[in-house]
């Protein structure tokens, strides 16, 4: 059901490879609720991703942007202000990608190449972003901007390796732009820490199948959908959200402040009883 709770407002969406992606999600549901979008994806995405399929459904621009390079960024800001006609007043940040982990490197390993590849796109993106819209004045006042984070950031997972460094400083980047940014024009910034999602980055970090069904079993409400993460979203970039600044939001079902659920338990003492 739809509330038009962003009917008028305009908004950037990152990162909408396929169906099984959030930002995929997220800009279904921001149209619903009435909002212009436009959409940006990496350029390689033209080749592997369906992109194109949801801006023709969302009646969308599609402007590819590689999130590494200034002048891209540029691009997509001024290519956005003139498809809305005025300024923007919220924006997806989903881009995360690894090389390390892509190539199954140890942690203790990495290469540092990689590595830097790694942060630049998955983290100091988010900076680039942000640094572009504040200089061209690109966003209306009590804007939102949002990125897509993981609990990784606060705790160690071994096999997500390197992402967890670069979540944690997308993180910090949050709270920090967040500071300036609401000084300056009372734009928002927050990142969302979601469960486990099956969307293709996701299900490619190793043993991501036994730690979904973990997180599952710890969250008292179950771990949280791509469906409701895009809800999550849009009640971010709404005005309803306006006092919402510099934070990270656990959306995970409770996963993050569970030590131990009944679930668990209960396998553990089956386990001990030879079960």
């Amino acid at each position: 059901m739809s509330n038009q709770i962003l009917k008028g407002k305009n908004g950037i969406i990152f990162g909408a490879l396929n169906e099984a992606s959030i930002a995929w999600k997220v800009a279904e549901q921001c149209h619903a609720e009435g909002a212009n979008i436009v959409l940006t994806n990496a350029p390689v995405a033209a080749k592997i991703g369906q992109t194109d399929e949801l801006a023709t459904k969302l009646n969308a621009p599609l402007i590819y942007a590689d999130v590494t390079k200034m002048e891209d960024m540029q691009n997509l800001v001024d290519g956005a202000l003139k498809a809305f006609n005025g300024k923007i007043d919220f924006v997806l940040h989903s881009v995360g990608m690894s090389l390390n982990v892509r190539k199954k490197n140890p942690y203790t390993d990495s290469n540092y190449d990689y590595m830097h590849t790694t942060l630049d796109i998955s983290s100091m993106s988010f900076h680039r972003l942000m640094q572009t819209l504040m200089k061209s004045d690109a966003m209306n006042d009590w804007g939102s901007i949002l990125a897509l984070s993981y609990i990784a950031a606060q705790r160690t997972f071994p096999d997500y390796g390197e992402m967890a460094d670069a979540k944690a400083l997308l993180e910090s980047y949050a709270r920090s732009f967040g500071y300036h940014y609401g000084k300056a024009k009372k734009v928002r910034v927050n990142t969302i820490s979601q469960s486990p999602t099956k969307t293709t980055a996701g299900s490619g970090v190793g043993g991501f199948d036994a730690f979904y069904n973990y997180a599952d079993q710890m969250s008292p409400l179950g771990n949280a959908s791509a469906d409701q993460c895009a809800q999550y979203c849009v009640s971010l970039f709404s005005d309803y959200t306006r006092m919402v600044t510099m934070q990270n939001l656990f959306h995970d079902g409770g996963f993050s402040f569970t030590g131990i659920s009944t679930d668990l338990m209960q396998g553990f003492s089956d386990k001990a009883q030879g079960k």
